[in-house]
């Protein structure tokens, strides 16, 4: 499956409405330190529901310790910046999926250090800076899953 990763996420429930998305398509989630929140934070819990325990959650010091524990997958960062729509990407099981945190984004530091074919960019209307955390990590989780014709999905319904 993916890897989502957050660095420095801000805001609560933006990482628990992500965590119960990861739960829910299969992605593992990595929280790259600092964190705006402690992890016993309510409105986390309460964004997640009760999806905590179904979810892959791990926490990093570090982006750089963070990669190598996946063993430096294939990267892609989504920024405003990007060039590149990430709907034009042929995604890979195993992909890491980067954002930044709501207040502040990926540094250009992060985004310096990739090639401008790895920083993509969700499309919205001119004059508009960004989209939620959530919304858009969900956006990129599902581009990426549909590609894989929904591996592991209930089949049930």
């Amino acid at each position: 499956m993916f890897h989502v990763i957050l660095l420095s996420p801000q805001i609560p429930p933006n990482t628990g409405n992500i965590i119960r998305l990861c739960a829910n398509t299969g992605a593992a989630l990595h929280l790259v330190e600092p964190l705006g929140f402690e992890p016993d934070d309510a409105r986390l819990r309460r964004a997640g529901l009760d999806y905590h325990e179904y979810a892959a959650v791990r926490r990093h010091p570090d982006l750089a310790s963070c990669l190598q524990s996946l063993g430096t997958p294939r990267l892609w960062a989504f920024s405003t910046r990007g060039r590149r729509l990430y709907s034009d990407v042929v995604y890979q099981s195993g992909d890491a999926l980067l954002f930044g945190s709501e207040t502040h984004g990926l540094s250009a530091e992060v985004l310096g250090n990739l090639p401008a074919a790895q920083v993509l960019r969700l499309p919205m209307r001119p004059g508009n800076r960004s989209l939620n955390l959530s919304n858009a990590v969900a956006v990129a989780v599902f581009e990426a899953w549909r590609q894989q014709g929904f591996e592991g999905r209930d089949l049930s319904g």
